[in-house]
C-alpha cells in the first residue's frame, strides 16, 4: 500500500472508530491505539499535502444523534490537540512562548475521561445541557442531566448568562456497584465507566439515566455576561457558584508543568473518576484570544497523554473463579509489581481462548498493563524466557465450588456451571428467582437477600419457602412487621405456576417468554421434565441449544434436589396458561410510540398470548409495526422498508 492508500484507509478507519466512540459508546480500541493511528494520519497528510479531502484530523469526532433535538453551541467545543512525551509538551510551550511576548503563566489539570457537555444558565437557573456532538451542533439532553445530582440546578451568585463545559462521568465506586447488580440480574455488564456515563446521558428514558447515578464536573466558562482575566479565576468563581470543579495548579515553566503532570498521573488511582491525561493550558483569557484556534483545536491548549504502563512479571498460579452468573473466568497471580500507582499481584485472562491464543503456562514471563488504567492483563509471553517444567494450561470440566458440570456458551467464549444450587452464584440465583418476571416476591430484594444469606437462613431458592418469622424478624431492618408481610409474599408466590417458575429456575435462555410458551405445551413440570430433546425441538420458539439446556437442567442432581425440596414446600407445579390462539404464530410486531389506551407492555403481553413475537428493532422479518403518537425513527425504517404499519384500533380489531 503507497502512503497515499494508507491515508484514505487511515481516514475510513478513524471515521468507524469515531462512529463508535462518539455515536455508539462502543469502542472495539483503546485511546492510546486511536491515537497513534491519528498520529500516523497527521504525519502522512503534511507530508502529501495534495492529499486533499474530508479527514478526521480536521474535525471533532462526533456527531449529533437524532433521537435528541439538535442544538448549536454559540461557541464551538473544540477538541484539544495531543502530546505524547515531554519533548512534545516542551515544543508546544515553545509555539506559544514565541506567539506570546508578555510573561504568561500555565494552568495544569487533570484530564476528565466522561462525556463533554456544555451547560446554559439563566440568572443562575439551569435552562439547557447538550453534548459535544461534532464540536458546532450537539444533543440537547436536558432531562436526563436534570437527573444528575452533582448538577446545581440553581446557582449562587450567577452573571445573568453563563454557558460552561464541563465533563458528565460515572464515579469508579458507582461503575463497580452498577456491574454488580448487573450481575445479578443477568445484564450485560458495562464496559467502562466513561462509555457508561456516555450511553446513559444519550438514553432516550430519563430514568434509565437517574438510574446510572451520574456525575458533572465542569472546567471551563465558554461565555458569560460577567468578564473575567484568568482562567483559574473562572474556576474559582464557578466553585463558588455551586459546581464541582476540575482542581488545578498553576506553573511557569516546562519542568514545572511536566512536575505537575507526575503528580496527577501518580495520584490517579485516589481519584474517583477516570483521566486518560492531563490539560495544559495558558491561563490568561487575553492570551488564549491572541492565540487563537485552528479548525479543530485551540492553539493555548494540549492534552498530555498518558502511555499505558507495561512491565514484566512471572505467572506464579492460575486460578479459576466464578462468577455470580456462573461464569469461570481465569486469572493470573503474578509476582508483585507496580503499574499506574498501584502493586499488581493479579491479572485477567478473559476467557479458555484468550489463555489458548497466548499459550500462557505458570512459570511464564508475561508482560502485564493496565486495560484503560483499571484491569491489569496480560498482553504477552516472553516464551524465551520459558521454564522446562512448564505444561499447558487445561481449562477444568466442572465448577471448581460445586462440582457441576460446565457448558461454554453457544454465542460466545464464556464457559458456565449449571449447577442450579452452586454457591458461587447463591446470591444471583435467589434474587432472580424472587424477582418480579419470576416467583414476585416482594421485599426480597438484593438487599434483604444478602442479610438472609449472611445470617444463614437460606443456601438455594428453595429455602425461601422454609423462612420463620422469628427469624427473619431478628435481621437488621427488618423487625416484626416487615419479617410478616415478606412471609406472605412469600406464601402467595407458591400459586404462581409453572411458566414463572420455569424462569425463576434461571435455566440458559429460558425467560418470560420462553417459560409461557412451555408452560402452554406442558400441563405441569413433570411432564416438562420428562419430555425428551426431540419432542422439545418441535416446540415452536423453542430451538435445539434451548432444548439441550432444559435437558441437562433437568438431569442434574442438584436441580432434582432443588425441585423436590420446592414441591415438599407447596410450589404449584401446574401451567396456569391457556392453550394458545396462535393466529399471531410466525409474525413480529414492533411497538414504537405511545398508544392510546394501551401501553407497551400490555400490547406486547397480547401479542406474546397470541402466539406473536415483539422486538426492540424494525427488519425485513418485521410482520407489523404497532405505531402510536411520536413513533420517531421505527416508523420510519418501516415505511423505507415497506412494513406494514397499523394503529390501536387496527390492532385491536386483529386481537379480538
Amino acid at each position: 500500500m503507497d502512503e497515499l492508500d494508507e491515508i484514505r484507509s487511515l481516514r475510513a478507519e478513524l471515521e468507524e472508530h469515531n462512529r463508535r466512540y462518539y455515536v455508539d459508546d462502543a469502542p472495539t480500541i483503546s485511546d492510546y491505539e486511536y491515537d497513534a493511528l491519528m498520529r500516523r494520519l497527521e504525519e502522512l497528510e503534511a507530508k502529501h499535502p495534495e492529499a486533499q479531502g474530508p479527514s478526521p484530523t480536521q474535525h471533532v469526532g462526533g456527531r449529533a444523534s437524532e433521537k435528541f433535538a439538535p442544538v448549536r453551541h454559540a461557541v464551538p467545543l473544540e477538541s484539544l490537540n495531543d502530546v505524547f512525551s515531554v519533548d512534545e509538551l516542551a515544543a508546544f510551550v515553545q509555539r506559544v512562548d514565541a506567539a506570546l511576548e508578555e510573561s504568561h503563566e500555565y494552568d495544569v489539570e487533570p484530564k476528565i475521561d466522561g462525556l463533554s457537555i456544555a451547560l446554559e444558565y439563566e440568572n443562575g437557573v439551569f435552562v439547557r445541557g447538550a453534548t459535544r456532538g461534532d464540536g458546532q451542533v450537539g444533543e440537547d439532553v436536558t432531562e436526563n442531566l436534570l437527573t444528575v445530582r452533582s448538577l446545581p440546578k440553581r446557582l449562587k451568585n450567577a452573571p445573568a448568562e453563563l454557558t460552561v463545559r464541563g465533563e458528565v462521568y460515572m464515579a469508579r465506586e458507582t461503575f463497580e456497584r452498577q456491574n454488580e447488580q448487573r450481575e445479578l440480574e443477568g445484564k450485560p455488564l458495562l464496559a467502562n465507566p466513561r462509555n457508561a456515563a456516555a450511553g446513559s446521558l444519550r438514553q432516550l428514558d430519563p430514568a434509565v439515566a437517574a438510574e446510572r447515578e451520574l456525575d458533572v464536573i465542569v472546567y471551563n466558562i465558554q461565555s458569560s455576561s460577567r468578564e473575567y482575566a484568568t482562567h483559574t479565576e473562572t474556576l474559582d468563581a464557578l466553585r463558588g457558584m455551586g459546581f464541582d470543579v476540575v482542581p488545578y495548579a498553576l506553573c511557569t515553566s516546562v519542568d514545572e508543568c511536566v512536575r505537575q503532570i507526575e503528580l496527577i498521573g501518580d495520584g490517579r488511582e485516589q481519584l474517583r473518576y477516570d483521566i486518560d491525561g492531563a490539560v495544559v493550558k495558558v491561563n490568561s483569557l487575553a492570551q488564549r484570544t491572541a492565540l487563537g484556534s485552528t479548525a479543530k483545536a485551540p492553539r493555548w491548549a494540549a492534552a498530555y497523554k498518558y502511555p499505558p504502563e507495561k512491565k514484566e512479571s512471572v505467572v506464579r498460579d492460575i486460578i479459576i473463579q466464578v462468577g455470580r452468573t456462573g461464569v469461570l473466568t481465569p486469572k493470573a497471580v503474578v509476582e508483585p509489581v507496580r503499574l499506574a500507582g498501584t502493586t499488581v499481584t493479579n491479572a485477567t485472562l478473559h476467557n479458555q481462548d484468550f489463555i489458548a491464543a497466548l499459550d500462557i503456562r505458570i512459570g511464564d514471563t508475561v508482560v502485564v498493563q493496565k486495560a484503560g488504567e483499571i484491569i491489569p492483563e496480560v498482553l504477552e509471553v516472553k516464551k524465551d524466557a520459558r521454564p522446562d517444567w512448564a505444561v499447558p494450561f487445561e481449562f477444568p470440566t466442572v465448577c471448581p465450588v460445586c462440582g457441576s458440570s460446565v457448558v461454554r456458551d453457544e454465542d460466545g467464549a464464556a464457559i458456565r456451571c449449571t449447577g442450579a444450587e452452586c454457591p458461587a452464584q447463591r446470591l444471583r440465583n435467589i434474587v432472580h428467582f424472587a424477582s418480579r418476571e419470576a416467583m414476585d416476591i416482594e421485599g426480597l430484594g438484593t438487599g434483604v437477600a444478602e442479610s438472609l444469606i449472611n445470617a444463614g437462613l437460606i443456601q438455594s431458592p428453595a429455602d425461601i419457602y422454609y423462612l420463620d418469622a422469628q427469624s427473619v424478624a431478628a435481621l437488621d431492618r427488618m423487625g416484626k412487621r416487615s419479617a410478616e408481610k415478606l412471609l406472605a409474599a412469600i406464601e402467595n408466590s407458591k400459586t404462581r405456576g409453572l411458566a414463572r417458575l420455569l424462569c425463576a429456575f434461571g435455566i440458559r435462555q429460558v425467560g418470560s417468554k420462553a417459560g409461557k410458551v412451555l408452560a402452554r405445551c406442558f400441563p405441569d413440570l413433570d411432564s416438562l421434565k420428562n419430555a425428551n430433546l426431540m419432542e422439545l425441538v418441535n416446540i415452536p420458539d423453542i430451538g435445539p441449544i434451548t432444548a439441550e439446556y432444559l435437558v441437562d437442567w433437568f438431569q442434574s442432581p442438584q436441580s432434582e434436589h432443588l425441585i423436590e425440596r420446592l414441591r415438599a414446600a407447596g410450589v404449584d407445579f401446574t401451567s396456569h396458561e391457556e392453550a394458545a390462539d396462535t393466529r399471531f404464530a410466525g409474525m413480529t410486531f414492533v411497538l414504537t410510540g405511545t398508544l392510546p389506551t394501551y401501553t407497551r407492555d400490555e400490547a406486547g403481553a397480547i401479542i406474546e398470548r397470541l402466539g406473536g413475537k415483539t422486538s426492540s428493532s424494525v427488519s425485513k422479518k418485521t410482520t407489523y409495526v404497532l405505531a402510536g403518537e411520536n413513533a420517531g425513527s421505527k416508523l420510519t425504517k418501516a415505511e423505507q422498508l415497506g412494513i406494514k404499519i397499523i394503529d390501536e384500533a387496527e390492532f385491536r380489531a386483529m386481537a379480538e
